[in-house]
């Protein structure tokens, strides 16, 4: 059985990360870029709920909320964790050889993916787990599992 989150947790950790790169966007800023790429490192290697994001939401956030939580599988948005941290990585590449444009574009494409799910409820990175899943497993099990807010 896979880990389960709280979803409100991820769509709030995707807030944070909207506010984030779209300031380091503004400011082409590779510092911000590296926090935000440190952050998608620990959400890919230790899953979503053990980010600064999710310690955040549960010390501050969760405690207002009024509504019940809905828990969702852990695999689709530690995959988009990853997603986000190859592109904060490639910022990085971008800014470290001096291409600015591949700084901005990675960044820029990071921040829509982020900006989906925080204003949408639409997991972009989930998306494609779930069509790897269906592709390279040939079993809907992954799906079956994943809550239609994923899906």
């Amino acid at each position: 059985m896979s880990k389960q989150i709280d979803v409100r947790g991820a769509r709030f950790g995707a807030l944070l990360t909207t506010f984030v790169l779209a300031l380091t966007l503004a400011t082409q800023s590779w510092i911000l870029a590296l926090w935000q790429t440190a952050v998608f490192a620990i959400g890919a290697s230790f899953g979503p709920a053990r980010t600064p994001y999710a310690s955040i939401f549960r010390a501050v956030v969760k405690p207002r909320l009024k509504s019940s939580p809905t828990f969702e599988d852990e695999r689709p948005p530690r995959f988009a964790q990853a997603v986000g941290f190859l592109f904060g990585a490639t910022a990085l590449a971008g800014a470290a050889s001096g291409v600015s444009l591949l700084f901005t574009l990675a960044i820029a494409f990071a921040l829509a993916a982020a900006f989906l799910n925080a204003a949408f409820n639409f997991c972009l990175g989930c998306k494609v787990y779930l069509l790897f899943a269906r592709v390279f497993q040939g079993s809907h099990e992954a799906v079956a599992k994943t809550p239609a807010s994923v899906q």
